[in-house]
């Protein structure tokens, strides 16, 4: 489990396919004594596994599902990432909560700086639209954001400098793609009422 709070950005230092899997290199701030093997680690939203610790970043496999449903068959050395480590019993849940399993891929319609702030305008996939709802939380590449406006499939986020500042989203840009994951209790919110 995650909050959606980025605490680093790593850059994706090398891609191995190995078999069905890719392994990645990830360069980080973090202090990888503190990490096991086996700990969970958001890299823009996706849950990975470590598999491997250096003294400046940690390795993780993607899966062919992994790479199909989220934007991590896109990745390429240099990739800049939004990370999370796992959320600890008694820590601050200053975001939502997050899984770290990404339902799909968003596309970016807009960009619009406004001074201080930004608004992104997204077009989310079809099947996820009725999860998404005004004032409510979404976890777009990794960061809990709350939702300003819905229209169908379109809604919109307003993000404030820190966030800018402290994770990817300074360099996205309307036509880039990002990853998707509903509030977890909308989920099962409409998965009750289906049975009602």
């Amino acid at each position: 489990m995650f909050t959606g709070i980025v605490t680093d950005i790593g850059t994706l230092r090398a891609i191995e396919p190995r078999h069905d899997v890719r392994r990645l290199t990830i360069a980080t701030r973090y202090d990888t004594a503190g990490i096991e093997l086996g700990a969970s680690i958001a890299c823009s939203g996706v849950c990975l596994t470590v598999v491997a610790l250096q003294p400046d970043a940690f390795e993780v496999e993607a899966a062919p599902e992994t790479l199909a449903v989220t934007t991590a068959g896109d990745w390429a050395a240099g990739q800049r990432l939004n990370l999370e480590r796992a959320l600890k019993i008694g820590d601050e849940l200053g975001g939502h909560i997050v899984q770290g399993h990404v339902d799909g891929v968003a596309q970016v319609l807009a960009r619009e700086d406004l001074g201080e702030t930004t608004r992104f305008t997204f077009d989310a996939p079809a099947a996820l639209a009725p999860f998404i709802a005004m004032k409510g939380s979404v976890t777009l590449d990794g960061t809990s954001l709350t939702v300003n406006e819905v229209d169908g499939t379109r809604f919109s986020c307003l993000l404030i400098p820190h966030t800018l500042a402290n994770t990817t989203w300074d360099a996205v840009r309307a036509g880039g793609r990002v990853n998707i994951e509903v509030d977890m209790m909308a989920r099962y919110a409409a998965r009750l009422a289906e049975f009602r």
